[in-house]
């Protein structure tokens, strides 16, 4: 329009454009610089400020702290788990039980001697006295025992050798068995039972008397329930009839006796395999493995009462650990090496002699790795 002013016109339209957007913020200013303030909270009174959000750093932190905690409390309790052990295995003595010459072929699965001795190696004159063990010079074999783990992870069996077996003794006449501990020790020990069985041994573990006395003590007392009292002057015991705990000494007079027993020393590897079961079963329990001392002392008396092959390792031991308790739970198989007599007449006195049939049917069974059933009485179980 003739004299309108073009400026006066553009001043105008963008004063009016500010009108039509009065709450328009220019973002390419600071908020500080403007005197922007951040918009009321729906409610708040005119010039109320926005409440702040709560800080949870504190408590973040110190739940990052138990967590931390927790965590290094497990795996210092892990390593002391591994490490006890460890420490255990290195008071365990170590012998050469590894026969010379010709050997049977290797068992489809794993085959240990476990024997129990009367080595007096280590305990005092009051230790002696106190066990009732006597001051007899060398060593003799209180029990034998062979204890096959199936490699396909069926029952594991804990056979029963008789001290008294009377077989033929490499290098020697025949002999009772347990004169071959006498002659040559573990290793003549050792070639005997693969020479008369046909079955390789893996691995020799012995305990004595001390160290099963001070393994028992360690677990404080073994619980044993007795069908009937027991009262032996040789093995210096006198217990009553039902179920009682066993310190060290009793224990110890419990597993040894004979001569109070109607079925001599058949009774009493019986009573050998089951107590050792006892003694496994309890060292596997909460009480004693979540219990520090005693998980430790157990470890430290096993370790210091047991002499080993220089050949067995760690694991051999566990494998026979395993297998003496899962005979006492029930899921492996104990038993006696089939018998003929128990009286046989020889030129080293009565005898027991092994019904020949049957024992190699046992050990081809075992060396085949074939399921075993314990045998009926008659035929010489335990």
């Amino acid at each position: 329009m003739p004299g309108t002013d073009p400026y006066a016109a553009n001043a105008r339209s963008s004063s009016e454009a500010e009108d039509d957007a009065p709450y328009t913020v220019d973002t390419r200013k600071s908020p500080r610089r403007t005197g922007h303030r951040p918009a009321q909270a729906a409610g708040a009174g005119y010039g109320a400020r926005a409440p702040r959000p709560r800080v949870a750093k504190p408590r973040r932190r110190r739940r990052r702290l138990v967590l931390v905690t927790i965590a290094l409390l497990v795996l210092a309790w892990l390593a002391f788990m591994i490490w006890v052990p460890l420490n255990a295995w290195g008071k365990v003595q170590k012998v050469d039980a590894t026969p010379n010459g010709s050997r049977p072929s290797a068992s489809k699965g794993y085959d240990y001697v476990l024997v129990g001795s009367d080595s007096r190696q280590g305990l005092t004159a009051a230790q002696k006295k106190e066990l009732n063990t006597g001051s007899a010079e060398g060593k003799r074999t209180d029990s034998i025992m062979l204890v096959h783990v199936p490699a396909s992870g069926g029952k594991s069996a804990v056979i029963s050798l008789p001290r008294d077996s009377y077989v033929p003794i490499p290098g020697h006449s025949k002999n009772k068995i347990n004169a071959a501990y006498s002659l040559g020790g573990p290793r003549l020990l050792v070639e005997t039972i693969e020479q008369v069985t046909g079955i390789r041994v893996d691995g020799y573990v012995e305990i004595g008397f001390g160290g099963f006395a001070s393994v028992v003590d360690s677990l404080g007392g073994v619980d044993m329930c007795l069908p009937k009292a027991m009262k032996d002057s040789y093995a210096n015991i006198n217990l009553k009839a039902g179920c009682q705990t066993l310190n060290g000494p009793n224990a110890l007079g419990y597993v040894r006796a004979r001569y109070s027993d109607p079925l001599g020393d058949l009774g009493r590897v019986k009573r050998q395999r089951e107590f050792l079961g006892a003694v496994l079963h309890k060292a596997m329990q909460p009480s004693t493995v979540l219990v520090p001392w005693r998980y430790s002392a157990f470890a430290n008396a096993a370790g210091a009462g047991l002499l080993v092959d220089q050949e067995t390792s760690m694991r051999d031991v566990v494998r026979v650990l395993q297998a003496l308790r899962g005979v006492s739970n029930g899921d492996g198989v104990s038993l006696t090496v089939p018998l003929s007599s128990t009286n046989l007449q020889t030129h080293v006195g009565s005898a027991v002699k092994w019904d020949s049939a049957k024992a190699l049917e046992l050990f081809k069974a075992i060396k085949e790795d074939q399921p075993l059933t314990a045998p009926s009485p008659t035929s010489g179980a335990g």
